[in-house]
């Protein structure tokens, strides 16, 4: 049945011609636009997930730019952490060269404090920015990535780079409350009581040795011998009824002509030998024995030092300590930051702070670096560290007039700078050049040690920056897969529903005209 009222085939062609006009303008937006879901109501999960995503990209390119600002900052302070150390290094070969008697100490000290002068002016360039690594103690955070959660939570990772201070400052002492907790942090010896108070003296360190027959005196072909500080002088009994002095005679006569440096001996009494040392920071050791000849009559002979013998030994032994006080430093902890560690000698106290991250053998380098920069007349200083342990302690020689000593220490204070001493350094007369020749080599150890740890944080820094933007490229492709239109399906789309819309267009034309059809019954 046909009707004018309602053209059928004309609805459906006019469906089918809006389906793909519908069809035709998605794809010429796919390609006009390059994506399949350009907003959320193309499909709202997908462009949900691309936004977040997005996001993360934008914030890893700001990433990218905050890590290679850091890497530059960080790069600057090596590389003048590195010069230094070339400086330092041409410092210590002056240093080396006022060692001689017959130089030019004036003339080489004022080079010395022109290099000085100079790391002092390469610590205050070596920024990036208004940053300065090379000065300071504060951390500095670069940051490095956004982590996101299953539960889409985000958090920030920072790169942490350490300050390398380089400067000269001696800092501030410690004036806080904790000074008696920091004081038992030294002690009187590896692992004995807090240190106190002591005295320096330039007094040598005696032992003495007594030859005390116990039955009868020394036989023909009886021995003595003596070993001091490793050498062996022997006396062998000539006679029967030797006495104790003439043994004693005949190996004082061998031990004073060893002529050892800083030991003397003397005899003492009619069967004593005092040895006395003067050696800074050398301990020294002695042993006596004695063996009996084929007459021997069975005598057993005493050899005691300061002493310490026990009747009827043949052998003893035992050190003659160093002249130098040692005071020791705890390995039951570490000094942290703004801890002062301080040294009195005459009623003058010198102190070192110690800085973020270092060590008890920091701390008895910086204070040997405080005492040796004060000059003090016969005061000579050694730094020693046990290679078992790694315990750390000072030493501190006189050899001049008796002087009190004690130490101190307390919180609350502000670091000393890493090439603290740098500015103190005095090679005019031999003991500065001896003491600086010890402390610049603290120096150059403390500068290549600043870049090195640059180094490593340069390297961190640089393989973060490297995986950022591999990430970021990643990312990039995975929010390409989800949006993206697949262009070469697109066109071949495109033309077939452009073919699609002419042959529709075609039945909606011809749909139409079936009603023109019924007017032919009319004529």
């Amino acid at each position: 049945m046909s009707s004018i009222l309602t053209n059928a085939s004309a609805m459906v062609a006019l469906q089918t011609l809006e389906g793909i006009n519908k069809s035709l303008a998605r794809t010429q937006n796919e390609i006009s636009t390059g994506k399949t879901v350009g907003s959320a109501k193309d499909n709202s999960s997908i462009w949900a997930i691309s936004k977040v995503m997005e996001a993360d990209v934008k914030g890893f390119m700001a990433i990218s730019d905050s890590l290679s600002l850091g890497q530059s900052t960080v790069t600057v302070a090596r590389e003048g952490t590195e010069t230094i150390s070339d400086m330092l290094s041409d410092i210590k070969g002056k240093i080396v060269a006022a060692q001689e008697a017959n130089v030019d100490r004036d003339k080489i000290q004022t080079d010395i404090d022109a290099l000085t002068d100079q790391i002092t002016s390469v610590v205050n360039a070596a920024q990036f920015n208004g940053l300065n690594l090379l000065s300071g103690t504060d951390d500095v955070n670069i940051l490095a990535s956004l982590d996101r959660g299953a539960d889409g939570t985000v958090t920030d990772r920072s790169i942490t780079v350490s300050r390398q201070d380089m400067s000269t400052s001696a800092g501030t002492n410690g004036v806080g409350s904790g000074g008696t907790n920091l004081a038992s942090q030294i002690l009187d010896a590896a692992s004995g009581s807090t240190f106190v108070s002591s005295t320096l003296s330039a007094t040598g360190v005696t032992a003495v040795l007594e030859f005390n027959s116990t039955a009868g005196n020394w036989d023909e072909d009886d021995t003595a011998s003596v070993t001091v500080g490793g050498t062996t002088v022997t006396y062998t009994s000539t006679a029967d009824d030797s006495s104790d002095q003439t043994v004693r005679d005949g190996l004082l006569a061998q031990l004073q002509a060893l002529d050892l440096d800083n030991v003397t001996f003397e005899g003492t009494g009619t069967d004593q030998i005092t040895i006395t040392s003067t050696r800074a920071f050398e301990s020294l050791d002695i042993a006596v024995a004695d063996t009996q000849g084929g007459g021997g009559d069975g005598n057993a002979y005493i050899f005691s030092i300061n002493g310490s013998a026990t009747a009827n030994t043949t052998t003893e032994s035992g050190t003659i300590n160093q002249r130098a006080e040692e005071i020791f430093f705890t390995t039951a902890a570490s000094p942290a930051e703004g801890n002062s560690y301080q040294a009195s000698i005459a009623g003058n106290a010198y102190y070192y702070t110690a800085g973020k991250g270092e060590t008890f053998e920091d701390v008895a380098r910086g204070l040997k670096t405080a005492i040796d920069a004060a000059g003090i007349t016969g005061i000579t200083t050694q730094v020693a560290v046990n290679a078992t342990t790694g315990q750390a302690s000072l030493k501190i020689d006189n050899s001049g007039s008796d002087k009190n000593f004690a130490t101190a220490a307390m919180d609350g204070g502000t670091a000393s700078g890493g090439l603290f001493g740098l500015d103190n350094i005095d090679v005019t007369t031999d003991a500065g050049a001896d003491a600086a020749l010890q402390n610049i080599e603290t120096l150059i150890d403390n500068a290549i040690d600043a870049a090195a740890a640059f180094g490593s944080d340069q390297g961190r820094i640089q393989t973060q920056n490297e995986f950022i933007g591999s990430l970021t490229d990643s990312l990039k492709v995975g929010i390409g897969t989800l949006v993206d239109a697949d262009m070469e399906e697109a066109s071949a789309r495109l033309q077939a529903l452009q073919v699609q819309q002419q042959l529709a267009t075609t039945a909606l034309s011809i749909a139409n005209q079936t009603p023109q059809n019924i007017l032919a019954l009319f004529r």
